[in-house]
Parts: C-alpha cells; structure tokens; sequence
C-alpha cells in the first residue's frame, strides 16, 4: 500500500506545552481557588493556574521563536494537574477556561497558521468518569458493566471496590497483586484512578472514536495518542485511523510508543511515533558514559540507552530509518525531552553543549523537531515532576543566548526544503564525530558533530551530494580556515571541541 502521511507536518517545528505550568490568563477567573504560587516548585498534586486563553495570549511568543504546531498535554476534564484522568471527554476543563477557552485558542493560532494537537488519553479514564463511577454505585445491575474489566467478586457485592484503597488492599498490589485482584478492576500499572477501558465493548469503541471525530470537527489538528499499544487491537486503531482521516484527511495521529513501532506505522494506523528511540541514541552518542542510571528505568530507554561511539550512533541511526517508509520518517515527532523525562540540558548535567548539538541534530534529521516548554530558556528540571515547572515569563531569567541559538536553527530549517524534505545520507563517522548530509535538487547540506572534548579533523567524502571543487558557505559553527571541496572531498576540516557545524554549498 501506498503510505500517505500529513503533509504539512513535514514543514512542522512543533512546541510542546503543558497547560497548567505555561500561563495563567487574567480572563479565566482564578477567585476562590486553592492555587499554588506560579513559582513554586512543583509536585504531584498542586495546581498553578495555567489556561488556554494563557496560551493564546502568548501565541506571538511561540511565533517570533519560529514555531508552527503546538502539542498541548490533555485538555479535558479531571482531577490531576496533567489532566491524563479523564472523566469527561466533551468538556474542557473549567479551569482552563472550558470549551470558549479552546475555541478562542483554536481561533487564534489558525488565523496566524499554527497548528494545534491534543493528547487522547483512550486507553484507560478516570474514577471520576460516569460510567466507571455508575458500576462503583450499582455492581453487576449498572447497564455500563462491561466497560471496564471487573472483577465479578466485586460486583456482586462481595468484596469492597478499591477505587480508593484499603491498607489491606494497598499491601496486596504492594506484594505483587493485581488491581483486577485487589481492587476489582484492571487498572493502568495498578493505578486505581486510572481503570482500563474494556475497548472489545463495541459501545467503548464507538464513544472513544466519537470522542475522537468531535473534537477534530471543532478544528483540532491532529491526535497525541498516550500509551495506544496498551489497546491491543489493530482493528480498533485502524477504524481510529479511518474515522479521523475521513473527517480531516490532514489530521496528524502520533502515538507515544517508546520502543521500534513497525506494527503500527504500515500506514493503516499511525503517522508517526514519538521519536524515543532516536532520542536514546542521540543521548548515548552526547553523553556517552555520563548517563545518570535514573533515565534507564524510563519507558524502554532501558533497551536504548547505552554509550556509543560515532560509529555505534551511525549504524542506530541507519536502522532507525530503515524500519519505516521514508513518508513515516519525515513525519516523526523528534523530541529531546518531554513531560515524562527529565529535560535534556538536566540530563546533560547542564552541559549546554550537548543541548545545542542536541537540537542541531533533530533541526536537520527527518521528522518534526518539538521543543518542551522551557527548553529554549534555559528552564531545568529532573524526573517527574520537576520537569513540570512552571514557564518564568520575565525576560531576565532567560539564557537569551540559548533562545538565539534556537532560533537560528529554526530559521535554518524553514529556508532549508533539503532539511525538511531531502534525502539522507551517511557521510562519515569516527570516534567521536557523526556526519550526514540532506539533499533535494539544488538545495544540499552537511551536519558535522563532535561529542568529544577535543578538536576533530577529519575528512568528509561528499560525493554523494554532487559538490564541485571549491569553498563552502559555513551556515552555523565556525572554522579558522575556510572549508574547501577538493576532489570529492572536504579536507582536514577542524572542528572544536563539543560542536556542530551546517555547511552549504551550490550544485554542480
């Protein structure tokens, strides 16, 4: 089958937000709430009052950055500040703003050619949600009884449900126990305010893709999909994919799968994954044997998270691309962190040099490059939920040398169609260093990156890339000597100690 993905995310820089910690608006009416200080640390359970219409008043922020997309973590209705307990899936929440909140939002970034995606939270909902709480109310009696996995001990009133656990019942799941076992029901990793839903049901099939269509024909872009390989059933994500694609043929349907995903990216299901993989890889190469243990206990970072040489990163990164059709490969998120990592610059040990080649490599590789909330400030942040922090919005508490940088990449991509289009090409590798090329007709382009402390020279054969003898026009990083194409070749090409370098030069 021919593969056909969206094509305006090939053109995507992508920004990922989540909504409680970016901004608070003054037109969503904080009065009477129990809100944490906006610069407060953050923990599990607080609210610091950011809204919809917060990020909509910041939208010429996003665009003097460069960005066209945003991803927003979930939106609807639930008890959690991440909102991924959902117990209304038509309603925003009210202390967003609400459905007018989403609407101006919407409204807002359309008019000035930004896309907007939502996170879908389909495979598990909340004990806040009406039909779980209705079964809790009436056992076996409740009309909704198969929409979640109960156990019938439960529901015939011979055990108490463990919605909220017991202390006998916390010391089950503790010693090994099941939800399905010790609270009744199957839950998300044993938690009990997130109860699985029982998608073989055909009346939870049809509310969650519903669910789905309603908020696209609102005017959404596109689906983040949490967790969907937790919904094990082809048949549910492909009738997913043919009810959203026949409302809006563009929508764009990511899914959070950590690990190689050829199962769902033959076309029939997903567009794209959230590039974890890629991610991993590029953190071995960075930091090689200064990888904190915390990070291998992450998704399934644990399978690819190991140091690797130039090399070792190579050949990844070849694999990597040949599991998927090239039409995947440009439309994949490609991410250096996300609300459920520690950011980048953090993992890095603040090592601001490994987040700029960080960002060089995902701004000129095939796929969507996003950036997590912060990450273009300076904003750090360790495991969950410290990488949650609020956004500081007083310019003197931001690396604006890093945002420069950022943006300069950025810039770089969008007037670049061989960085968003073109054709990848390994060109060489060494202890240390990584080099690739991208080119489609006349528009041609090196990257060169050095992980190591100490300058590099090396030579790159560009053959490939069609180059004629002569300079190079250096786009970012900087040489002593001008760099030259000698007989197929660029020659004793110096590059310092922990650095990129994009260097351009006109066809044949």
């Amino acid at each position: 089958m021919t593969i056909v993905t969206p094509e305006w995310v090939k053109d995507a820089i992508f920004y990922q937000i989540f909504p409680d910690r970016f901004a608070r608006s003054e037109r969503v009416t904080k009065k009477g709430l129990n809100l944490e200080s906006w610069d407060s640390p953050p923990n599990i359970y607080g609210f610091k009052g950011g809204d919809l219409l917060g990020v909509a008043e910041n939208l010429d922020y996003l665009l003097e950055l460069g960005i066209t997309s945003i991803y927003l973590n979930p939106i609807f209705s639930s008890a959690s500040n991440h909102r991924y307990h959902t117990y209304d899936y038509y309603t925003v929440d009210p202390l967003l703003g609400g459905n007018t909140a989403l609407r101006e939002l919407l409204d807002a970034a359309h008019a000035r050619g930004l896309r907007v995606v939502l996170d879908g939270v389909f495979n598990h909902a909340s004990r806040g949600f009406w039909q779980f709480h209705h079964v809790l109310e009436n056992g076996a009696a409740s009309p909704y009884v198969d929409w979640f996995h109960f156990n019938p001990e439960f529901l015939r009133g011979k055990k108490r449900w463990g919605a909220y656990p017991s202390e006998a019942q916390i010391r089950l799941l503790q010693g090994g126990a099941n939800s399905y076992e010790a609270l009744g029901y199957a839950a998300w990793w044993n938690l009990p305010a997130l109860p699985k839903f029982n998608t073989a049901t055909p009346a939870v099939r049809e509310f969650l893709w519903d669910a789905a269509v309603h908020w696209l024909k609102f005017g959404i872009d596109g689906w983040r999909l949490d967790v969907p390989a937790d919904i094990d059933d082809d048949s549910f994500w492909q009738e997913f994919r043919r009810q959203v694609k026949e409302t809006n043929p563009e929508a764009y349907i990511v899914a959070e799968i950590w690990h190689e995903a050829q199962r769902w990216l033959q076309g029939d299901q997903f567009d794209a994954v959230m590039n974890y993989v890629m991610t991993g890889a590029l953190l071995g190469f960075l930091m090689k044997d200064k990888l904190d243990d915390e990070m291998f206990r992450i998704g399934d970072y644990g399978q690819y998270l190991r140091p690797l040489d130039g090399p070792a990163f190579a050949d990844r990164i070849d694999h990597l691309l040949g599991l998927y059709d090239p039409a995947i490969n440009q439309v994949q998120f490609n991410l250096l962190d996300s609300h459920d990592t520690p950011r980048f610059i953090t993992t890095a040990h603040d090592d601001e040099s490994a987040l700029r080649l960080g960002w060089m490599f995902i701004f000129t590789f095939p796929g969507a490059p996003c950036i997590y909330y912060g990450d273009e400030i300076g904003l750090i942040g360790g495991a969950d939920p410290d990488c949650r922090k609020t956004f500081p919005w007083e310019p003197e508490k931001w690396n604006l040398d890093l945002r420069q940088y950022l943006k300069r990449l950025i810039a770089l991509r969008k007037s670049h169609p061989a960085l968003r289009r073109g054709k990848f090409q390994r060109l060489a590798a060494s202890e240390s260093v990584y080099v690739f090329g991208r080119k489609l007709e006349s528009d041609a382009l090196i990257v060169t990156i050095n992980s190591s402390n100490s300058t590099q020279t090396l030579d790159i054969p560009v053959q490939a890339l069609q180059w004629s003898d002569g300079p190079l026009s250096v786009l970012m990083g900087e040489f002593n000597d001008s760099p030259l194409v000698i007989n197929g070749q660029v020659k004793d090409l110096k590059l310092a100690p922990r650095s990129g370098a994009i260097l351009t030069k006109q066809l044949i």
